[in-house]
């Protein structure tokens, strides 16, 4: 596997996310991975030889890490990975789920879903799935992002006459 600068966000959620950063730490050591790792694990608390780990990481700092990483490895939320879709990074994405009480509900595996079908990211919803975007990603090529916005904008502007 090619060098590559990894960024972890776990986001702002106020509920902890320890099996994403738990399978990341077993896939690393099984690939001997001795390059750096940044984690922002918000409320999510996790000890790693492999990953230097921080609560939060303010906004200035977080956007040079974001412009620096080569890979963005995220939880399913929709800013994160608008914000490093834009930027053209390669993501792999981890739903929160809901069973584990991780979120409120699942709706984070549709929207990674939604993304996958679109080829923008990689998703992993188990330890095995993360070892093999790992794996891949040096030769994934994500599509270019095509926002929305304007359209849904337009429908909105049309239902409320202006």
């Amino acid at each position: 596997m090619d060098f590559l600068k990894i960024l972890v966000t776990l986001g702002t959620q106020d509920k902890p996310f320890r099996r994403l950063l738990e399978m990341l730490e077993s896939v690393l050591e099984e690939l001997n991975w001795n390059e750096e790792v940044i984690v922002q694990a918000g409320y999510t608390e996790f000890q790693s030889d492999r990953m230097k780990i921080f609560d939060y990481i303010d906004m200035k700092e977080f956007d040079v890490l974001l412009k620096e990483a080569d890979l963005v490895i995220t939880h399913g939320g929709a800013g994160t990975i608008v914000g490093a879709l834009k930027m053209g990074k390669k993501i792999i994405a981890s739903p929160r789920l809901a069973q584990y009480g991780e979120h409120h509900n699942d709706h984070q595996c549709q929207l990674i879903d939604s993304f996958c079908e679109k080829g923008y990211i990689l998703s992993c919803k188990n330890r095995e799935e993360l070892k093999s975007a790992l794996l891949q990603i040096n030769h994934f090529e994500p599509q270019p992002f095509q926002s929305n916005q304007e359209r849904f904008l337009a429908l909105i502007r049309k239902e409320i006459g202006i």
